[in-house]
């Protein structure tokens, strides 16, 4: 008999979380617990494009195995590159420096 283990898959939107706790096989990929979650139904959005997984944080592969108690996390794209928004405010920034304040 395969041994059964305790997993979660969660998946964030702006406005609220998701979770899903699952018992798996042993071994099991985080993708596999992914699809076993059934979030992929939920969000069909997240079959266009391919996911980026983590657990804990930490980016794994999508045949990363699991271990009991592991918390596989569905990554979202970014919709801006944060240095790129940064680097604009800056800019934003100079440019109200230079053209004085209110009078």
């Amino acid at each position: 008999m395969t041994e059964r283990i305790e997993v979660e898959v969660v998946y964030a939107l702006a406005d609220c979380q998701h979770l899903a706790a699952l018992t798996v096989d042993a071994g099991c990929s985080a993708m596999q617990a992914v699809r076993e979650s059934g979030l992929l139904t939920s969000f069909p959005d997240l079959e266009a494009a391919p996911l980026k997984l983590g657990v804990f944080g930490k980016v794994v592969k999508a045949e990363h195995a699991l271990r009991a108690g592991d918390r596989v996390e569905i990554y979202r794209a970014l919709l801006a590159d944060p240095k790129a928004v940064r680097r604009q405010r800056a800019e934003a920034g100079k440019k109200m420096k230079k053209g004085g304040g209110a009078a």
